[in-house]
C-alpha cells in the first residue's frame, strides 16, 4: 500500500512535565500531514479553500501505542479509507524510527466533509476532481467503496470543528 508520509522530530515544546510527548499534538501532526499533501499534490486547491470550499474534519481520533519523548524521530503517514461524494476518511499510522528500524507508536483517522460556500453558508458538495485523483493511488487496498465509518481500530475522541458549519455538516450526513 502507498502512502504519503511526513518526517517529524520531537521537540521541547512538545513534551509535558513528565517528559512525554502531550497527546494532542499527534493530532496536530495528522493535520500537518494532511496540509502538506495538500500543497505537494494540489497546491492550487489553496485558493478554493479560500473563495468556495471548506473541508471540514467532522470527526478525528488517535489511539496511542506507545510513550514519545523529546528528539524521536517520528514518521506520519496518511492513506485514503474511504471516499463517497462529499465524505472522506483519512487513516494515519505514526512511526517512530531508530538506527532505521521503524515502531508503530499510534494510529488514527479523520473523517471530512467537503462543504462549498454560498454567501454566508456552507453547503455540501463534491470533492474536486483533482483532489480525489490526487488521494487514489493512496487509496487502502480492500476498502473500494466501503461506508464512511471510522476504521474498526480506533473510536472517535473528538467532535466536529467548524461551529458555524455543524449543521450543514450534520445535513450532509443525512442526505447521503
Amino acid at each position: 500500500m502507498r502512502t504519503f508520509e511526513v518526517h517529524h522530530f520531537v521537540s521541547f515544546e512538545e513534551t509535558n512535565l513528565v517528559g512525554n510527548v502531550y497527546f494532542v499534538n499527534h493530532l496536530r501532526w495528522q493535520g500537518f500531514c494532511r496540509e502538506q499533501f495538500l500543497r505537494e499534490r494540489v497546491p492550487h486547491l489553496a485558493a478554493q479553500l479560500r473563495d468556495v470550499l471548506a473541508l471540514v474534519t467532522v470527526r478525528c481520533s488517535c489511539e496511542y501505542l506507545a510513550e514519545v519523548v523529546v528528539f524521536d524521530e517520528i514518521i506520519v503517514r496518511m492513506s485514503l479509507g474511504s471516499l463517497s461524494r462529499n465524505r472522506m476518511t483519512l487513516e494515519f499510522d505514526y512511526y517512530r524510527t531508530t538506527s532505521g528500524v521503524e515502531e508503530l507508536i499510534a494510529r488514527g483517522f479523520q473523517e471530512i466533509a467537503c462543504m462549498h460556500r454560498r454567501g454566508d453558508e456552507l453547503k455540501p458538495g463534491p470533492f474536486p476532481a483533482e483532489l480525489v485523483e490526487a488521494l487514489e493511488p493512496f487509496r487502502v487496498r480492500g476498502r473500494l467503496g466501503a461506508a464512511l465509518d471510522p476504521p474498526d481500530r480506533a473510536a472517535p475522541t473528538s467532535a466536529a470543528i467548524g461551529l458555524k458549519c455543524l449543521d450543514s455538516v450534520a445535513a450532509a450526513t443525512e442526505d447521503l
